[in-house]
Order: structure tokens, then C-alpha cells, then sequence
């Protein structure tokens, strides 16, 4: 990507426009939500100012615009994941995606003693939900670089085994998992498998029909989109056999004091007003990155993340976690002259935003031995400068600290 379109993209983007304690923002917690390109402010404001209504419920014009913008978002979104409309239901994100196969899917399937394979690397909305739901989770391990051992998963693949449960893109490690691998593996032996996609959503490219996946989760606050809006795919054989989680609204089809029946797929997930501007959000957000080139951004997110390893090599007292041969724009580290937390501090007053703490992943924290790391990651938008501004404020920070 040429630096004249890194400047185009960026100009899309208002809030990379922000000064930051006199500095120039140098976004860089990408993994815990992206920036909103003026396509998604412009759809969200659109909605608001031009068809404020509910869907499906009325026959007044403004109904007709809500509903036929919420509804083309659905089928936005399933043009992008190669998937059937019928098959995307819409969620408050990943986690919420996830817990709803946990309880109507994987619960009313469990016996004692039942398990869900995970990996080392999970977040924890790919842990809890299934102890939520009474299975037993055991987490296959991961190596120095913070590769899955996949012979090692292999082997924990047994009778008990309801479910593999593994991340697509780790948010701690950047790691990629080989997912159309396991997803083979798994269903050779009969499995069903999730994965969760929330950090991949935005990077890789995702055709559900070809990888042949069970269940795919992902946030649109990760792809550019608004905050609270998901995306759960279920095969449709799935979600036709799996009891609603909720009740109320346009989850039914009928109901009477003696017993109710339920809508058709996916609506019968969906119970209440949804969020409308999120679907229309998400769609557009689709949209941006459909225009800037999925495989052109992903390209140029690699050539920076070598660019940022190299870089941060230069840094006395760094080391990074998480250093899988096949990984996307995360950079997670620890410094011996401070902890993360005055790492973040120091780097806000430079201009720079990262992450820093567990990640939602304190087991992964316990495997590499560390309380914490400082964690920046890339998107689309980001380019050397703020890279070098990134290495700039951690040499202040040894200067400082040391």
C-alpha cells in the first residue's frame, strides 16, 4: 500500500484527526476495537435522521426503510462469510455468540463428564460459557512461540468431547490457528466445532461453506463497525434443531397462555427490537473494507507487523510474546524495566494508544509466566510513523524506568 493511499484511508477515518496530550495520535489498540471510517459515522447517522423505526412491525414508510436497510445488512454480511441468510444471526457480539450456542446449543447435548477442547490461547468468552453450560473445558497446550501443538490436540480428542472451541486469530498473540485443519480433524471423529473469529473478521478472508465450520463468531467493533453488534453463522441443520435462548418479540410465531412456536430461522434467536443501527453499521463497514481490498489491507498489515518487530528489537530490555510463523498485527511484549501498566501510561502521553493487562486471557498469561503485557496491534490505517512513534516512547520509557 503506497503512502498516497495510506493518506486517502486515513482521511476516512475522523478521529485519527485527534491530538492526544499535544501529540499525534498514533492509534494502536486495534484487537480491542477498530476506528469508524465516515461510511459507517455517515449509515449510523443516515438511520437516525432518515429511518428512525422499528423493523418488521409496521407498514409506514419509515418502517419500509428500516426494515429493508436492516435486513439487506443480513444479507451483506452473509454474501461476505459465503453463508446462507438463514444462517446469520444477529447478536451483541462475540461473546453473547458464543454463550448462545453454549446454552441452546452444547447444554441440552451434555452428560457428566462431558468436555469442550480448547486451546491455551483462548479468551475467556471462549472458556466461561461452556463451564457456564456444565462441560468440563480442557485446553490443549501451546508452544514458546505460542503455536498450538496440534499433535497434542490431536490426542485429547476423545469419546467425552462435545465440542472444539478454538480461536481463529489469537488476541494476545496474534497467533493464526490452522483452523481448516482442525475443523477437518475434528469432524472425522464426529465433533462439531466453534471458532471464534472476532480477530480474524477483519484480516482474513472467511468463507464458512469452504472451511465447513459448525459455528463462526465475530464482533463488527473489530472490523470497523459500531460497538455492541455481532454475527453469529450456525450451520443451518444446527440452528434449526436448537431451542430459542430468550423470548419475546420477533422470536415467535405464535403465541397463547397454553404454549407458543417459534419463527422461522434466524429470526427465532433474535427476540426483541434489535439493534438496527448496528446491523446497518456492520453492513457498511463490510462495504469500506470490500473498497479498500481485504487481501491489499491484510498485505499491508503483514509488511508492518515485520517492520514492527524489527523496530522493537531496538528496544533494550523488550521481549515479545507471542512469535508464531504464521500471526497477524499483534505485538504483545513485556519490558524489565516497568510494568505494563506504566508502559500504557507513559505511551498515552506520547500519543500512543495500546492495550495492556491480561487480555481476557489469564491462563495464556500463567503458560508464559508474566502478571500482564502491553499489547499494540495493527489495522488497516496504521503505517511506520506510528510504528516509529510507538519505539520512540518506549525508549522513554527505558530512559525513565531503567
Amino acid at each position: 500500500m503506497t503512502q498516497l493511499k495510506l493518506d486517502a484511508i486515513r482521511a476516512d477515518f475522523p478521529i485519527l484527526s485527534e491530538v492526544i496530550h499535544g501529540k499525534r495520535l498514533a492509534y494502536l489498540d486495534n484487537a480491542a476495537t477498530t476506528q469508524k471510517p465516515e461510511a459507517v459515522l455517515g449509515a449510523l447517522d443516515g438511520y437516525y435522521r432518515h429511518a428512525n423505526a422499528n423493523v418488521h412491525r409496521a407498514v409506514h414508510e419509515l418502517a419500509a426503510r428500516a426494515t429493508k436497510a436492516y435486513e439487506g445488512a443480513r444479507d451483506r454480511i452473509a454474501s461476505w462469510f459465503n453463508a446462507g441468510r438463514e444462517e446469520i444471526v444477529f447478536t451483541r457480539g462475540t461473546t453473547d455468540a458464543i454463550n448462545l450456542v453454549a446454552r441452546s446449543f452444547l447444554q441440552p447435548r451434555l452428560e457428566p463428564g462431558d468436555e469442550v477442547l480448547v486451546t491455551t490461547m483462548e479468551h475467556h468468552s471462549n472458556i466461561v460459557p461452556w463451564q457456564l453450560a456444565g462441560a468440563r473445558t480442557v485446553a490443549a497446550p501451546i508452544n514458546d512461540a505460542g503455536e498450538l501443538d496440534v499433535d497434542a490436540w490431536r490426542g485429547m480428542l476423545n469419546a467425552r468431547t462435545k465440542l472444539v472451541a478454538v480461536v481463529h486469530a489469537s488476541n494476545s498473540l496474534g497467533t493464526i490457528n490452522p483452523i481448516a485443519d482442525l475443523i477437518r480433524e475434528a469432524h472425522a471423529r464426529g465433533i462439531p466445532v466453534l471458532v471464534d473469529g472476532a480477530q480474524a473478521a477483519a484480516h482474513i478472508a472467511v468463507d464458512v461453506r469452504a472451511l465447513d465450520v459448525d459455528f463462526y463468531a465475530c464482533s463488527a467493533h473489530k472490523f470497523y463497525g459500531p460497538t455492541g453488534f455481532g454475527v453469529l453463522y450456525g450451520k443451518r441443520e444446527h440452528l434449526e434443531a436448537m431451542p430459542p435462548l430468550q423470548g419475546g418479540g420477533d422470536m415467535i410465531d405464535t403465541v397463547s397462555f397454553d404454549g407458543s412456536t417459534w419463527n422461522e430461522l434466524p429470526y427465532k434467536f433474535e427476540a426483541g427490537t434489535p439493534d438496527i443501527a448496528g446491523a446497518i453499521g456492520a453492513g457498511a463497514a463490510l462495504d469500506y473494507l470490500a473498497g479498500v481490498g481485504l487481501q491489499a489491507a491484510a498485505a499491508h498489515e503483514h509488511e508492518l507487523l515485520g517492520y514492527a518487530t524489527e523496530r522493537m528489537q531496538s528496544v533494550p530490555g523488550l521481549r515479545l510474546i507471542g512469535t508464531a510463523a504464521n500471526k497477524g498485527g499483534i505485538l504483545a511484549f513485556v519490558m524489565d524495566c516497568a510494568h505494563p501498566h506504566d508502559i500504557g501510561s507513559i505511551l498515552d502521553q506520547a500519543g500512543v494508544a495500546i492495550r495492556t493487562g491480561h487480555h481476557c486471557t489469564m491462563p495464556l498469561m500463567r503458560r508464559f509466566e508474566v502478571p500482564a503485557t502491553a499489547r499494540a496491534s495493527l489495522a488497516l490505517y496504521n503505517g511506520t510513523d506510528d510504528v516509529d512513534q510507538l519505539v520512540d516512547a518506549l525508549h522513554t520509557v527505558v530512559r525513565l524506568f531503567a
